[in-house]
């Protein structure tokens, strides 16, 4: 993982401290960017390839990326649809490398053989590679560490649904077995799609039973696994870009798009009263759709859950 300026460091934690004594998530530190919807997979948990919004044009996508490089955000994921679908993704990843933020990169590796991984890997911090019976690639198990050899920390996401919690064990292990990591989520229920959602007790109790199995394995925080049981679980701390450099703020599900990242400062953006008004919506949800990065990015106002997240990335 590369290293920030000292200065990134020290603005983080003001922003930090800013939103602790406001008592009020002003600020985000994560942020995924979908550079695009396109998807060579039509996952029936999963309803972002139903979605016609457009891709950005290069310079654009470089606009939105200068735009998060100023704001509070620490680290960025570059996801889709699948982000390996883009031609100049190359250019993208070499432009965002450069910026003050660690840099997520999510596939689902149905492209990776067809793609440079080994030039891409010099400008990811973390490969995220989706694998899971959703994603129809089971076999990938089996290359954990020839995905290893591209470079970047390997990191694979597993999303569960009530079907197939059975199946859990045997994927961490294999994860555990090459040394790489996994990040665990349930399936939550999007429009448009049919439920798969995971009992939450019971994911959360297995979760726990692998983490003490398999340590420094499972990078799902213990915040997420506390928060999908609330009724008022999740943080503003993490955003969504759309392809087109929309945000549903704060929150995919019932946000509304009141910002565009090509347009404007987004740091002012959040200090408007249509962005705290969005916050208290969230607030005040009752949907409990269990989405990982909503629930999970309390992690980033938590001590607990910070060392819960980053203690297989520290002790591994």
């Amino acid at each position: 993982m590369k290293k920030l300026p000292k200065q990134k460091y020290l603005k983080t934690l003001g922003y930090a401290l800013n939103n602790y004594i406001s008592r009020d998530c002003i600020y985000p530190f994560y942020a995924s960017y979908k550079v695009t919807h396109k998807c060579g997979l039509k996952c029936e948990f999963c309803n972002v390839w139903m979605e016609d919004t457009p891709d950005l044009k290069k310079e654009d996508v470089f606009k939105v990326i200068d735009n998060i490089s100023n704001s509070s955000i620490i680290v960025l994921s570059i996801e889709g649809g699948d982000p390996l679908i883009r031609k100049d993704l190359g250019e993208i990843l070499k432009y965002a490398h450069k910026k003050p933020f660690i840099l997520f990169f999510t596939t689902n590796g149905h492209l990776l053989d067809k793609r440079p991984m080994s030039e891409y890997g010099k400008y990811i911090d973390y490969l995220h590679i989706s694998i899971d019976e959703g994603h129809n690639n089971l076999e990938f198990f089996n290359r954990l560490k020839e995905f290893q050899s591209y470079g970047p920390e390997i990191c694979v996401q597993i999303v569960v649904t009530r079907d197939t919690m059975s199946a859990l064990e045997k994927k961490v292990k294999s994860v555990f077995d090459v040394g790489a990591r996994t990040v665990v989520m349930p399936a939550c229920h999007l429009d448009g799609t049919d439920d798969y959602y995971p009992d939450p007790k019971e994911f959360r109790k297995e979760i726990i039973r692998l983490k003490k199995k398999y340590p420094y394995t499972i990078t799902t925080p213990t915040g997420f696994l506390k928060n999908i049981n609330k009724q008022h679980g999740c943080s503003s701390s993490s955003v969504i870009i759309d392809s087109d450099g929309g945000l549903f703020y704060p929150c995919r599900t019932v946000g509304e798009r009141i910002y565009n990242f090509t347009e404007g400062s987004f740091m002012d953006f959040l200090k408007t009263e249509n962005a705290k008004k969005a916050r208290e919506n969230m607030e005040n949800c009752n949907r409990c759709c269990g989405w990982y990065q909503y629930f999970a990015t309390d992690s980033f106002a938590s001590p607990i859950s910070l060392i819960s997240s980053l203690s297989p990335y520290i002790f591994k």
